[in-house]
């Protein structure tokens, strides 16, 4: 077996707060891997196999990248670093490039990749104009989408952001429920209107909202319209018809991009083969400049609890489809 040791220098950053309080930092990346880790004044002495050696380097190397970049890193923050890093495989996700998929700096924390998929998501939507995202709730989709959003508008990438979803929950049609649009559609696009409220300041949203740069409407009123250098997110696509979902892949125009969220279990509609999103799949796959995520349970990222939940689900819908 092949021994690699390296050895890195600590230059522009602080040892004691690149390592860690009492190199808490230190034990939690010792602690997943193999390879031995010591360190002598300025620098880092690596001893162990070659893959796993460049892996840890590229660790370091993000860790000293986020302190310069804000100042400040947790505990948490070095697990997520070693879990893109590492991938499923226990190889790096990344070869060249820097770990530090950062996506959006919001009104108090950045928005990063925290999972292989969701990491892959981010580089599919850098490289496609148009990506499915498809899998579990809690796994980031559309959080992430709007994030990627405003990460464009804010590089004067696109000059509006339209957030859009199907109003299929209430069995209603929009024109029977009191209130203006807005508040026709609010119910509908909370979990929209929650991820702005996560990474834009009110004053910052209301401004964008009054000027038309972010605009929410019904998947139902996209009929008829062109966008333009526009950044469109399609939420709940599983619950677009076959009909609905080709009406909306065909609004884009020039300088437009679109992320369509989903999941395929979880469909609402009277007929679960009437859904655009099981269809597009078949579809539209393999065509330049269209990319596919699919996201598993392993890549929720909300209460611990989750993944649990949807793992029970699965299974007792198993256990019921043995039964029948």
């Amino acid at each position: 077996m092949e021994i690699l040791e390296k050895k890195l220098k600590i230059s522009d950053t602080d040892a004691a707060v690149l390592l860690g309080s009492n190199d808490n930092f230190l034990q939690i990346i010792e602690n997943r891997f193999d390879s031995n880790i010591i360190v002598r004044g300025d620098s880092v002495m690596l001893r162990g196999e070659p893959d796993e050696i460049k892996i840890i380097e590229k660790i370091f190397e993000e860790i000293a990248y986020i302190l310069k970049k804000r100042g400040k890193i947790q505990a948490e923050d070095i697990a997520v670093i070693i879990d893109i890093a590492v991938g499923t495989n226990t190889k790096p996700v990344i070869s060249t490039e820097k770990l530090d998929h950062i996506i959006f700096h919001g009104k108090k924390e950045m928005v990063r990749a925290k999972t292989p998929n969701q990491f892959d998501y981010y580089q599919k939507a850098q490289k496609n104009d148009v990506v499915f995202a498809i899998g579990p709730a809690g796994t980031g989709k559309t959080f992430l989408a709007v994030a990627m959003a405003l990460a464009a508008l804010r590089n004067n990438e696109v000059g509006r952001i339209i957030l859009s979803r199907p109003a299929v929950e209430a069995g209603e049609s929009l024109g029977f429920l009191p209130g203006d649009l807005n508040e026709k559609v609010v119910p509908y696009l909370r979990p929209l209107l929650d991820a702005l409220g996560d990474l834009l300041t009110p004053e910052k949203l209301k401004n964008f909202t009054e000027k038309g740069i972010v605009e929410i409407v019904p998947l139902a009123y996209m009929r008829g319209r062109t966008l333009n250098n526009s950044f469109v997110i399609l939420d709940e696509a599983q619950n677009a018809t076959i009909t609905q979902m080709k009406m909306f892949l065909t609004r884009l125009g020039r300088g437009s991009r679109a992320i369509i969220t989903g999941d395929d279990t979880q469909i609402d509609l009277p007929n679960s083969g009437d859904s655009g999103l099981i269809d597009v799949q078949r579809i539209l796959r393999g065509i330049t400049g269209i990319g596919f995520v699919r996201f598993e349970k392993s890549d929720v990222v909300r209460h611990r609890l989750v993944a649990e939940i949807i793992s029970a689900y699965e299974r007792d819908s198993g256990e019921l489809r043995g039964n029948a």
